[in-house]
């Protein structure tokens, strides 16, 4: 069995918007989220595991890998469902 896979290298998926109240302050942090992978590549559930420490960036890199496709795990040839973990950095 193979486990998803996503970023930047992979299915031309973007990069978060950096939120402007956070460029405006300054602010920068890195958050770890699990990502429930269905077998067509779409993510299902996303959920923070380690925050950045600032809600409105963790909320963005919520909403960007939602939108995001993965290669999905598989079970020999067949897509099954599987989690992956995504860290996403936001650095200025």
């Amino acid at each position: 069995m193979t486990q998803p896979r996503a970023g930047a290298g992979y299915l031309n998926n973007p990069p978060p918007v950096y939120p402007d109240i956070a460029l405006d302050h300054g602010w920068e942090g890195k958050v770890l989220m699990k990502v429930h992978v269905l077998a067509n590549g779409k993510p299902d559930d996303v959920s923070v595991i380690k925050s950045s420490g600032k809600p409105v960036l963790d909320d963005e890199a919520v909403r960007t890998v939602k939108q995001w496709s993965f290669v999905p795990a598989m079970r020999g040839t067949t897509p099954i469902d599987g989690l992956v973990t995504i860290p996403i950095s936001f650095t200025l």
